[in-house]
């Protein structure tokens, strides 16, 4: 295309729109709103045709800044509301799960195959074992009342709930922040996480401690390495979406699975939020491990259910997670 012979075609639009937009402080005719929004529309067309075909930064600026005027013009100023969040949890969150199972259930898979064979491996194997710390090192780790059961009630319940969440949503925010550098931080986030927890199940193995591991594990671990999952399975996905952006331009598709990525970063938190509730104040109590576990099941169970039915419920009614239409960029798709 040639920006020269695009840009002379319809800069006489674009001037009228922004002489419209400069008016809008006194009162438009009825003809006029009318042809604001036409020009609005023809604009924000042209915009995703020049970032499709003719990227050229001062002239992109301009009428990325123009198409937003125009935007708040017409459609207003939307301000978020309560029933903005009850809709994101009853539906614009669980779709967006739902959406992504595809990339972290294997993920998650994956994951437990590793911490399964890699603790089996430090378990069975003393040199291993030594090459991690001094053999009174791990005792003091694997004993009844040592490191890893103290870890548990080391501080104040409220305290460690707080600090727990704190150090997922981390976790859980790289991943999805990282993403786009074609996903490889996330593989070595995941990576960290299988080893250490595989270093406690091989070492508790070995010391035939395994039922207490996990005993103390279970309770939180499983809603919160499935939130783990879902936030690296999200980070994966938007890495290959750098790749292969599909019937849409790069930019255009990374914005859509950015906002959806950012708006599970939010839901995430609540997760892991729920899950530091548990370790902070179920894991280190004075239940039987059968109790500690059942909630984490629990806990488990409801997380999966609001995802496979009121997720895929609200998918099927069109739901992706993403901001709503009004708020988006308007865009034209560019390949078939």
């Amino acid at each position: 295309m040639d920006l020269d012979v695009f840009a002379a075609a319809h800069r006489a639009e674009w001037d009228r729109l922004e002489a419209l937009l400069r008016r809008r402080r006194s009162r438009l005719t009825g003809a006029e709103a009318d042809e604001l929004v036409v020009l609005y529309q023809r604009t924000a067309t042209h915009l995703s045709v020049l970032q499709s075909s003719a990227p050229d930064p001062a002239l992109t600026g301009r009428l990325t800044t123009l198409v937003a005027r125009a935007r708040s013009a017409v459609v207003g100023t939307r301000r978020a509301t309560w029933r903005d969040a009850v809709a994101f949890f009853a539906a614009g969150f669980p779709a967006a799960c739902y959406r992504t199972r595809h990339w972290w259930v294997p993920t998650a898979l994956v994951f437990t195959g590793l911490v399964a064979a890699l603790g089996w491996w430090i378990a069975d194997s003393p040199e291993v074992q030594a090459s991690i710390a001094a053999p009174e090192e791990l005792r003091e780790m694997t004993r009844p009342g040592g490191a890893y059961e103290s870890y548990y009630s080391s501080s104040p319940a409220a305290a460690f709930s707080a600090q727990v969440w704190t150090n997922n949503a981390q976790v859980a925010g790289m991943s999805l922040a990282f993403g786009a550098l074609l996903g490889l931080p996330v593989l070595w986030v995941l990576l960290q996480n299988a080893v250490n927890v595989a270093t406690g199940v091989g070492l508790m193995a070995a010391s035939d401690r395994l039922d207490v591991f996990l005993g103390l594990i279970l309770p939180h671990g499983l809603l919160e390495l499935t939130a783990v999952f879902v936030a690296a399975g999200v980070g994966l996905r938007l890495g290959w979406t750098v790749i292969d952006p599909g019937p849409r331009t790069r930019l255009s598709a990374l914005g859509q699975e950015g906002r959806a990525a950012l708006g599970m970063a939010i839901g995430l938190a609540v997760v892991l939020l729920v899950s530091g509730a548990i370790e902070g104040f179920v894991t280190p109590s004075g239940l039987p491990t059968w109790a500690r576990i059942g909630i984490g099941v629990l806990a488990e169970v409801a997380f999966l259910a609001y995802v496979f039915i009121l997720g895929k419920r609200a998918v099927a009614a069109g739901e992706t997670g993403d901001v709503v239409a009004s708020d988006r960029q308007a865009e034209v798709p560019v390949a078939a």
